[in-house]
């Protein structure tokens, strides 16, 4: 269906670039793979392939994803290589091809399915939080903050319902959350290295060793008593390995698995990741540090907010009292 006024067809004499194209039959699953330099070659090849009858006029082409009707040189020119098209004849209408035909949906369709089942449904959940509080940012764990850089702006522009730029602003955010957390461990691991070289220079190892001495009748009484306190209620395991093999773990937490660990039974856990009971106890009091950090930081930006929303609130007169003063002169 030619468009009045549109692009005219190619000279004869003028060479235009051919754009790879997909072909099939409306409720058909059998696709072809053809080349055309412009809508009148693409539709007389469409009929060429698929047997349609040209007295059955009009045909039209159609976008396969959605039914869009492309009558137009400039906007076919504008299609990207392999745009699937459905071929309509006559009074034919376009219907979503969704009888459980796989045949023509790229491997690309499948992995996009994938993800939105499993990860993809996680960083939107994600990505949902920020958008009902963006101070959530800070209790996100750094998995979290990494699943949201990772994301390609424009599915998390249009999750939020926020421009590309402000998009691209929050995650790098995100990235200078994450780079800080990261060197806030290498701090303190570098303050490890330098107590423990000050403790073995002071002889400290040594009196460490008795007291750990001591602590190991208590830890076998534990064994007895605790073992079944421990199968009750303790972190998943994805948050014991966490702690057992991450440098600074409580950076690595989000806070609600900072504050599984910080109220869970020092002697349960210290079974759980084999531990002693004073190496727990500092793996817990570290948590819950962090944690009370975190909290301290989203009330005082929540504080700011409503100062904020305060403050803009205030009508004109309130704002600047000076303006209703009058000079007695």
């Amino acid at each position: 269906m030619e468009v009045p006024g549109g692009p005219a067809a190619p000279e004869p004499g003028e060479i235009r670039a051919l754009k790879q194209c997909l072909l099939r039959r409306n409720k058909s699953r059998e696709q072809h793979g053809v080349a055309a330099s412009c809508l009148k070659e693409l539709r007389n090849k469409a009929c060429d392939i698929l047997a349609i009858d040209k007295s059955l006029a009009p045909v039209t082409l159609v976008l396969a994803e959605d039914g869009t009707i492309v009558d137009d040189d400039d906007y076919f020119l504008c299609l990207p290589a392999n745009t699937k098209f459905v071929v309509l004849a006559g009074n034919e209408k376009w219907t979503h091809n969704s009888d459980g035909g796989t045949a023509w949906i790229t491997q690309e369709s499948f992995d996009r399915d994938e993800t939105d089942s499993g990860a993809g449904l996680k960083w939107k959940n994600v990505a949902r939080q920020l958008k009902e509080d963006l101070s959530s940012i800070i209790l996100l764990s750094e998995e979290e903050l990494q699943m949201l850089i990772d994301v390609p702006c424009s599915e998390l522009a249009q999750e939020l319902s926020q421009s590309h730029v402000a998009v691209q602003g929050l995650q790098n955010t995100l990235q200078q959350v994450l780079d800080q957390r990261e060197e806030a461990r290498q701090s303190r691991q570098l303050l490890e290295l330098y107590l423990r070289a000050l403790e073995k220079e002071g002889g400290i190892l040594s009196k460490q060793q008795e007291s750990r001495a001591d602590l190991g009748d208590e830890s076998d009484a534990v064994d007895t008593g605790i073992r079944e306190s421990s199968s009750e209620v303790t972190p998943a395991s994805q948050i014991l390995l966490a702690l057992k093999e991450k440098p600074a773990p409580e950076l690595s937490l989000s806070s609600q698995d900072l504050e599984l660990v910080a109220k869970e039974d020092p002697k349960a856990l210290a079974v759980a990741l084999n531990w002693d009971l004073k190496k727990t106890e500092a793996v817990q009091q570290a948590c819950n540090q962090e944690l009370s950090l975190r909290l301290q930081q989203v009330q005082s930006l929540r504080s700011l907010r409503s100062i904020s929303a305060r403050t803009s609130s205030l009508p004109g007169d309130m704002e600047n009292p000076k303006r209703t003063r009058r000079d007695p002169m």
